[in-house]
């Protein structure tokens, strides 16, 4: 274990998907991150509410933002997975020619680099994108999610394999457990997806609507920010923790938010 992650300490990101999405789910990750423990996020660079998202980003720059690669979205209709659009062909010359495309526009809209990547519906872990995302992570020098040492956690979320609702999965006391059993000595990221989201908002076609909104009171409940608060787990984002653990070494944990 390396001697500059304390072993009794947990390190934590909670990384909220789809910034700039739509005007409710911004409004939900800003909730979350100003009254809640969210402390980074991905940005989607086609969000319909992208502008908006970008110029919070810029103007808090305590909220991590890495990139959301956004390469489709697929959706359960009559028990099948069907893709409601793709940004491209699935070929590795064209989806490396799209990931940098929406890492340029990520620099334009934000002005900076992202803190990271990570990808909508986990296309990272999909041929060919499995092969891309990778390699421009490495020539970029930015994290991916899940590799690179960080430990991926993607299961406080409210929906089950289905479809259909699992609020049990995004309760305070869920949230508090996850806490509890955070791995001591390394870095975790917690993904979440909050939001502020009426029943009929169709949220670009998206399946999961209003567990947003069950996500967003969870992460905001005074008992987990207690939680937060004992001393045991440091709260950052991937920007805090620089592009790996072992180059964590180089700032100490000053820098990481109480």
């Amino acid at each position: 274990m390396p001697n500059f992650l304390e072993p009794t300490v947990a390190y934590l990101i909670v990384n909220a998907d789809d910034f700039g999405l739509t005007s409710g789910i911004n409004a939900g990750i800003v909730q979350a991150h100003q009254h809640g423990i969210v402390s980074s996020a991905t940005l989607m660079v086609y969000g319909d509410a992208v502008d908006e998202a970008a110029a919070y980003a810029r103007a808090h720059p305590s909220l991590g933002v890495g990139l959301h690669v956004d390469l489709w979205e697929a959706a359960l209709r009559n028990g099948e997975w069907v893709r409601l659009y793709e940004r491209c062909p699935e070929t590795e010359l064209a989806v490396h020619v799209e990931v940098r495309k929406q890492l340029q526009r990520f620099r334009e809209l934000v002005g900076r680099d992202p803190t990271h990547l990570d990808s909508h519906q986990h296309v990272h872990r999909c041929w060919p994108t499995d092969k891309v995302l990778p390699a421009v992570a490495a020539e970029s020098g930015l994290p991916l999610r899940g590799t690179g040492g960080f430990v991926y956690d993607g299961g406080f979320y409210g929906q089950d394999d289905h479809g259909d609702p699992y609020p049990q999965g995004t309760t305070p006391e869920q949230l508090i457990a996850k806490i509890d059993a955070l791995p001591r000595g390394v870095v975790t990221e917690l993904s979440c997806h909050p939001g502020v989201v009426a029943a009929d908002d169709p949220l670009g076609g998206t399946m999961y609507r209003t567990g947003r909104n069950v996500e967003r009171e969870s992460l905001c409940d005074p008992r987990v920010r207690q939680r937060i608060a004992c001393g045991d787990v440091r709260l950052g984002s991937f920007a805090d923790f620089r592009t790996a653990p072992a180059l964590f070494a180089s700032q100490g944990t000053a820098a990481l938010r109480p």
